[in-house]
C-alpha cells in the first residue's frame, strides 16, 4: 500500500492548516453537512463513518509514486474549530488545488486565505511553480478566491468546470 509522508502545516493569519488525519473525521463531518456545500460539485454530506474512510485512503497516498496527496484541515485559531481544507495533488512543479469553506464560516474570507496561504505553501515547500484548479462556471465566489490564490480561468474545460491556473509565482500571504 502506498504512503505519502504528511504533508508540513502551514498557517495563515487566522488559519492553521493541520495534515488530515483519519480522527478529524467526525468533527468535519459536521463541517460538511450542509447540503447546499455540494450546489456546484454534486454529491452529498458524508457520515462520518463514509469521511472516516475516506481520510485513511487519502492520507495512504496515491498508487502513483510520482503523485503526492496533500491534505489539510483549516482550523480557526479563534475559537479552535475547524472549518474547511484545503488540498492539492501534486506531480512535481504541478499541483491541482481545491478548498471547501463550510457554510457555517462563509463569508468571512477564510476560503481565499487558506488558498492564498496553500499557494505560497506550496511554491516554498512544495517546489510548485504551476497550480490548476478546476470551477463550475457559475460558481462566483470560488472563482473569486482562485483569482486571489493567482489563477486565471483558461478556455479549457472539463467535466463542466473551467480549467484556471498560473504559471507565474503564487503570491506571498499576507
Amino acid at each position: 500500500m502506498p504512503t505519502t509522508p504528511a504533508p508540513p502545516p502551514f498557517t495563515t493569519a487566522r488559519l492553521d492548516a493541520l495534515p488530515l488525519d483519519p480522527a478529524y473525521a467526525e468533527e468535519m463531518a459536521g463541517v460538511l453537512a450542509d447540503p447546499a456545500l455540494y450546489r456546484f460539485t454534486g454529491g452529498e454530506p458524508p457520515a462520518p463513518a463514509a469521511l472516516r474512510s475516506r481520510y485513511e485512503r487519502q492520507c495512504a497516498g496515491s498508487p502513483d509514486a510520482g503523485e503526492l496527496w496533500w491534505n489539510w484541515v483549516l482550523r480557526v485559531r479563534e475559537g479552535g474549530s475547524l472549518a474547511g481544507y484545503v488540498q492539492a495533488t501534486v506531480r512535481g512543479p504541478r499541483a491541482e488545488i481545491a478548498w471547501v469553506i463550510g457554510t457555517p464560516w462563509q463569508g468571512r474570507g477564510y476560503a481565499r486565505e487558506a488558498a492564498k496561504g496553500l499557494a505560497a505553501h506550496l511554491s516554498s515547500a512544495g517546489g510548485v511553480r504551476e497550480l490548476v484548479a478546476h470551477i463550475h462556471p457559475g460558481h462566483a465566489a470560488s472563482g473569486a478566491v482562485a483569482e486571489a490564490a493567482g489563477l486565471r480561468p483558461t478556455g479549457e474545460w472539463e467535466d463542466g468546470e473551467r480549467r484556471w491556473t498560473t504559471h507565474t509565482p503564487v503570491p506571498d500571504v499576507p
